[in-house]
C-alpha cells in the first residue's frame, strides 16, 4: 500500500500541473512588436553576422555558454538498466533540473535512439555547436568509455560522463578525508573495488591519480577477482588486474583497509567486514541498497568509517556535489575540456569544505544538531550553500593553470559575487551583516540561553566570531545543553535568580529605581523585577556590562518589549520607537516598517518611521528608495487612512529632500516599475527600484512580512528595533536559529555604530 502511494505520488509529480520537470523561459522582453522584431527578424540578423565573423561571439550573443546537453541512450539507467531512450527521459529531465537549481545552468535533455558507438558520437558532434558543454549520462560500459574518449578528443567544449567521473570525484574527496581520520596513507592502503563498470574504473583511476598504489588494489566483477591470468579481460579491466592468487571477495577483503562498493546489495557480509584491518573504510555505494547495510556495518565494527549512496545515512556519496559545480567552473572560463587537473581540483575543494564549520541551515536541512568534521561527516551535504563558491572557482583555476581556459577570470571577487547571485538566494545582506559583525564583535546578552535553539545561535555567533555571548538562564540546563551541542567554550553564564547574581541584581535595581522612581516604582519592586531575565539583560546593556541584547524567541512580544522600554527607553529626540524587517527576496532585499510596534501611526509618526528605516537601509549599504503605501494612489481617495500617508510624504519631502520617496501608492505600482512609469510618470520613483516599503499601520506591515516569509519562503531579518537608546533587538516568537544569528549580527552592528557615534561626538568636543 505504501509503495502504491509512492508510485502514485511520483506519477502525479511528473504529470501535473504540466508534464515534465523543465521548460524554456524567455530572458528578453517580448511584449511588443519591437521586442519581437529584435528577437527574430529582422534584428536577429545582426548577431548572426557577428558570429559568422567569429564563432566565439556565440558566447556573447546567445545562451550557448550556459547550456549543457544531458545526453543518453538509456542503456544503463541507474537501478533500471537498459530501458531505452524514451523511458530514460524523466531521468535526464531530472538531471537538467539539478543543473539549474544547484548551479543555474540550463540543461537540455537529449535522448538518442542508438546503441551504435559511431552513430552516437557522430550525432553528438553534429549538434555540439548548440551547447557550451556535454554531460553524458546512463550509457552502459564499455561503450561509455569509447564514446567519452572520442568526444573529448574531437570536440572543443567540456565533455564528461557523470556516471564515471561524478562518483569518482565525490568518493575521492570522501576517501581523502576518511584516510586522514583513520591515520592512513593512500599510497600504502590495501583497497578492494567491488564492481568493474564505468564508475568503478573511473574511481580507481582517480584514486591512482591521488597516489593509490595499483599493486595494492584488487578489483572484482560478477565473475570474481580480476586476475591477470584470466583470459579475455577487456582493456579497462586489465588495467586493474591483480597478480594475487585469490578468487573471491572474502579473500580480497581480508586485512584490507578500504572497500569500494559499486556493485550489488548485501555482497559484503559482517564476517568479511570483521576480517578487514583496523579502522576500515567502507564505501558501499550500490543504490538503492548498499553492499552492506549502514546499521549492520556500524553495529559490526565500531571503528568503521562508512559511506553510502543513500541520503538517509551519514556520508552520502551524491553526484550532485560535483557535476553542477564542475560544469559551472568549466563554462565560466570557456574550458575546451574537463581534464584531470580540473577533476582533482574539485576533489580537493570538496575535501577541504568538509573541514569547515557547517552553516546552521545545513544542520536544519538534515535534522542535525551540529555537523562537524569526523567519521560521520567526511563530505559536504548536497544542500550546503557554500558549494557554489567553493567548487567552481577551484575548477576554473585548474582550467586556467592547465591551459584549457579560453576566457580566464581576472576578478575573482566579482566572480564569487556572480556565483552567489546564481545560487538563487540574494545573500548580500547576510554576508554584509556577518562581515561587519566579525570586524569588531561585541558582548551580546542571550536572554533565553536555556533554550536549545537560542544556545545554538549563541554557539554559532561565538564560533563564527560574530559576538561574545553572555548566556542568561538556568546554569544547570545551559551546561547540559552545551554538552549536547559539544559547545565547550568558556563563556559567561548568569542565572538572574542565583545567589551569585545578587550583587548584580541590587546594582541594576538601584539604577532602574533611579530612572523610574518618579514613575511609581519602588526599590523593592525594582529588585523583584531584576529576577526576570529581560529586565536583568536590559539592565546589563543599560549600565554597560554588555553591548547589546536579543530576546523574544519563546515569549509573546509585549512581555519582552515592556521591560526593554522601561529599562532602555527611547533615544533622545525620538517620540516613537518602531521596528523594521528586512526580507530577502528574489528581487533583492526589501526593508519593511513598522512591523511590530505602532498600531495606527499618525502622519508625523509615519514620517519618523520612514526616516529611521531609511537610515537602516543606508547602514546596510543600500540607497533607500521609499514607497509610502496605501490602498490609494496619489490622491485618488480622501479617506483619512489615505490622507495621513499623503501628509507624511509632504513632511518628508520638506524635511529630507535628499531622500528618494513618494506616495501614497499601492504596493503593486510601487514594485512594478513598468506599471508605475506608465501610470504615474510624474512620480519621484519612476525608473527607480523600490527597496523600502513604509506601511500605513501595523496590521498591513505585519501581515505582509509574514506572508512573504511563509508563501515565498523569503528569509527575514528582524524585527530590527529603531529609536532605542541602546542596542536591544527583539526576536519574533519561534525565530529560527538562522534568524537569531542574523539578529545577533544586527545587535553587534548596532552597538558598533553607537560606539562610533559616541567616539565621534567625544572627538568633536
Amino acid at each position: 500500500m505504501k509503495n502504491d502511494k509512492k508510485r502514485r505520488e511520483a506519477l502525479v509529480y511528473h504529470a501535473k500541473p504540466q508534464p515534465g520537470k523543465i521548460k524554456i523561459v524567455p530572458t528578453k522582453p517580448y511584449s511588443t512588436q519591437r521586442d519581437l522584431a529584435l528577437a527574430y527578424s529582422p534584428g536577429v540578423a545582426e548577431p548572426c553576422l557577428e558570429i559568422e565573423k567569429n564563432k566565439e561571439n556565440a558566447y556573447k550573443y546567445t545562451a550557448k555558454g550556459n547550456i549543457v546537453a544531458v545526453i543518453s541512450n538509456g542503456t544503463a539507467v541507474l537501478g533500471l538498466g537498459d530501458i531505452g531512450p524514451e523511458a530514460s527521459k524523466p531521468v535526464m529531465e531530472g538531471k537538467c533540473l539539478l543543473f539549474k537549481i544547484f548551479a543555474d545552468i540550463d540543461g537540455i535533455d537529449i535522448e538518442l535512439d542508438t546503441k551504435d558507438v559511431d552513430k552516437f558520437v557522430e550525432t553528438v558532434k553534429i549538434i555540439a555547436p548548440t551547447f557550451g558543454g556535454i554531460n553524458l549520462e546512463d550509457i552502459k560500459a564499455p561503450e561509455a568509455f569509447e564514446i567519452e574518449r572520442r568526444l573529448k578528443e574531437e570536440l572543443d567544449i567540456p565533455v564528461m560522463h557523470d556516471d564515471q567521473h561524478g562518483t569518482a570525484i565525490i568518493s575521492a574527496a570522501a576517501l581523502l578525508n576518511a584516510l586522514e581520520l583513520a591515520g592512513k596513507k593512500i599510497d600504502r592502503v590495501r583497497m578492494v573495488i567491488s564492481g568493474a563498470g564505468a564508475a568503478a574504473i573511473s574511481c580507481s583511476r582517480l584514486y591512482k591519480a591521488f597516489g593509490a598504489n595499483e599493486e595494492n588494489m584488487v578489483m572484482l566483477d560478477s565473475k570474481g577477482v580480476i586476475r591477470k591470468d584470466r583470459p579475455g579481460i577487456t582493456g579497462e579491466k586489465l588495467e586493474f588486474a591483480t597478480n594475487r592468487k585469490i578468487d573471491t571477495l572474502e579473500e580480497a577483503v581480508k586485512d584490507a583497509d578500504v572497500f569500494i562498493g559499486l556493485s550489488i546489495a548485501d555482497i559484503l557480509s559482517p564476517e568479511m567486514l570483521k576480517s578487514m584491518a583496523p579502522d576500515p573504510i567502507v564505501f558501499a555505494m550500490a543504490n538503492p541498497n548498499p553492499e552492506i547495510k549502514y546499521d549492520l556495518a556500524v553495529e559490526t565494527r565500531d571503528d568503521v568509517i562508512m559511506a553510502t549512496g543513500r541520503s538517509d545515512h551519514p556520508n552520502q556519496v551524491n553526484n550532485v556535489l560535483g557535476f553542477p559545480f564542475i560544469f559551472r567552473g568549466a563554462l565560466d572560463v570557456r574550458a575546451s575540456k574537463i581534464n584531470e587537473a580540473m577533476k582533482m581540483a574539485a576533489v580537493k575543494a570538496l575535501a577541504e569544505l568538509a573541514k569547515e564549520p557547517v552553516p546552521e541551515q545545513v544542520n536544519i536541512a538534515y535534522g542535525e544538531t551540529r555537523l562537524t568534521f569526523g567519521r560521520e561527516y567526511i563530505i559536504p551535504k548536497p544542500f550546503d550553500p557554500r558549494l557554489i563558491i567553493t567548487v567552481p572557482p577551484a575548477v576554473a583555476r585548474a582550467a586556467m593553470e592547465s591551459g584549457v581556459a579560453k576566457a580566464p577570470i581576472e576578478d575573482w571577487d566579482a566572480y564569487e559575487e556572480a556565483l552567489l547571485q546564481r545560487s538563487g538566494d540574494d545573500n548580500k545582506v547576510m554576508r554584509l551583516l556577518m562581515n561587519r559583525a566579525k570586524a569588531d564583535p561585541k558582548k551580546i546578552v542571550f536572554a533565553e540561553a536555556d533554550d536549545l535553539d537560542v544556545l545554538k545561535a549563541a554557539q554559532i555567533a561565538y564560533e563564527e566570531g560574530i559576538a561574545h555571548p553572555i548566556l542568561l538562564g538556568n546554569r544547570n540546563v545551559i551546561m547540559s545543553l552545551k554538552q549536547e551541542l559539544e559547545f565547550d567554550a568558556d563563556i559567561p553564564i548568569i542565572d538572574p535568580n542565583s545567589e551569585e547574581a545578587m550583587e548584580r541584581r541590587h546594582h541594576y535595581a538601584n539604577e532602574y529605581w533611579k530612572q523610574r522612581r518618579r514613575n511609581g516604582s519602588t526599590l523593592y519592586n525594582a529588585r523583584s523585577k531584576m529576577r526576570e531575565r529581560n529586565y536583568f539583560g536590559a539592565s546589563m546593556v543599560n549600565v554597560g556590562d554588555a553591548d547589546g541584547m536579543i530576546s523574544g524567541h519563546s515569549m509573546a512580544f509585549p512581555r519582552v518589549v515592556g521591560p526593554v522600554f522601561e529599562v532602555i527607553g527611547r533615544a533622545q529626540n525620538v517620540t516613537k520607537a518602531a521596528a523594521v524587517h528586512i526580507m530577502i527576496t528574489k528581487r533583492g532585499p526589501l526593508f519593511l516598517a513598522d512591523t511590530s510596534i505602532n498600531i495606527d501611526p499618525t502622519a508625523q509618526e509615519i514620517a519618523d518611521i520612514a526616516q529611521m528605516t531609511a537610515n537602516v537601509a543606508n547602514a546596510f549599504g543600500f540607497e533607500p528608495i521609499l514607497a509610502l503605501l496605501s490602498y490609494a494612489n496619489f490622491g485618488s481617495s480622501n479617506h483619512p487612512h489615505a490622507t495621513k500617508v499623503r501628509e507624511a510624504v509632504s513632511i518628508l519631502h520638506e524635511r529630507c529632500p535628499e531622500l528618494v520617496l513618494d506616495g501614497e501608492i499601492q504596493v503593486d505600482f510601487a514594485l512594478n516599475r513598468e506599471m508605475h512609469q506608465s501610470q504615474f510618470p510624474f512620480s519621484k520613483l519612476v525608473g527607480r527600484k523600490v527597496n523600502t516599503l513604509i506601511f500605513p499601520n501595523l496590521e498591513s506591515a505585519n501581515i505582509t512580512y509574514k506572508l512573504l516569509k511563509e508563501l515565498n519562503k523569503a528569509e527575514s531579518i528582524g524585527p530590527i528595533m529603531l529609536g532605542l537608546r541602546k542596542s536591544v533587538h527583539l526576536l519574533q516568537l519561534g525565530a529560527s536559529v538562522n534568524e537569531m544569528v542574523n539578529m545577533t549580527a544586527v545587535a553587534v552592528i548596532d552597538a558598533q555604530e553607537r560606539e562610533k557615534r559616541k567616539k565621534a561626538k567625544q572627538d568633536g568636543n
